[in-house]
């Protein structure tokens, strides 16, 4: 594992790096939030890292890349652009792109701008569907009231564990695991969203950009997520032929740290797919 700076321009970020480049096309990761660096997707992709070389960033304005940033620096614009630069700066050529949650929309508009860079995509816990697409399938779904209420009584103590993650007696090991990266949340404001002022993740049919792409796609997500309901990537599923969907039962949001052997080994089946 490496860990090192890189400036991509107008800002530096911080990078790992897990495994060793190879021949193979190496997987580059776009988190989610924005609200948190990537270092809660590390179990996920340490089962990936004996055989692919993976490549996990901080956004602008999160964990240890460049902080302070004027507020109209952090859109999601920029994070495509920096993860663009990052690719070249580090010399990968065409990646393997993974994007978890909101990073996800974020690469659905990464294709959209420079498709020649990925090789393939893989669309992890995320949606190309609006909030009130979410709310309509969580609508009926009682565990999901049930569990937010009780984030709600805790004030916030709870960062979202107990909906985040769908076996309770795992809850707190993905808590302290939060916690272990720190308090400090990012400079992302969520508030800046509500009131209009943040961008789209991506512009344009979401359907449409994924066609057009007409590359392998892997759409994958658990059964009981409850930030992005299943329903969603089924539906994305459809919408555009030829890619693929695994849902794995028994795993909410963050089914990659309930079940990391099970995720990665649907990740490297789908980027193995033309070494047979």
């Amino acid at each position: 594992m490496g860990e090192a700076f890189v400036d991509v321009g107008d800002v530096t970020l911080f990078v790992r790096e897990l495994g060793v480049r190879s021949a193979k096309p190496s997987v580059v990761v776009i988190h989610g939030g924005p609200d948190v660096g990537h270092g809660y997707l590390v179990p996920g992709f340490e089962p990936l890292a004996p055989n692919h070389h993976v490549v996990l960033f901080d956004f602008r304005g999160c964990g240890r890349s460049t902080r302070g940033l004027p507020a109209d620096d952090l859109q999601p614009e920029y994070v495509v652009r920096d993860a663009h630069r990052l690719i070249d700066r580090l010399g990968l050529g065409a990646v393997d792109l993974v994007g978890f949650s909101t990073g996800g929309r974020a690469a659905i508009q990464f294709v959209d701008k420079h498709p020649e860079q990925v090789r393939r995509l893989v669309l992890a816990s995320t949606s190309a569907y609006s909030a009130a697409d979410h709310a309509r399938y969580l609508a009926d779904f009682d565990e999901y009231h049930r569990r937010q209420a009780i984030e709600h009584a805790a004030n916030g103590a709870l960062r979202n564990s107990t909906v985040f993650v769908w076996d309770l007696d795992l809850a707190p090991a993905y808590l302290r695991l939060l916690e272990s990266l720190g308090t400090d949340l990012g400079d992302w404001s969520f508030e800046r969203a509500v009131q209009g002022l943040m961008h789209p993740w991506f512009t344009g049919d979401p359907e449409q950009i994924l066609r057009d792409f007409a590359k392998p796609v892997l759409i994958l997500h658990g059964e009981q997520d409850m930030g992005f309901p299943v329903q969603v990537a089924h539906r994305l599923h459809v919408a555009v032929p030829g890619s693929q969907l695994a849902v794995i039962p028994g795993t909410a949001h963050m089914c990659h740290f309930e079940q990391p052997a099970t995720w990665a080994n649907h990740i490297a089946a789908f980027l193995n797919a033309d070494d047979s």
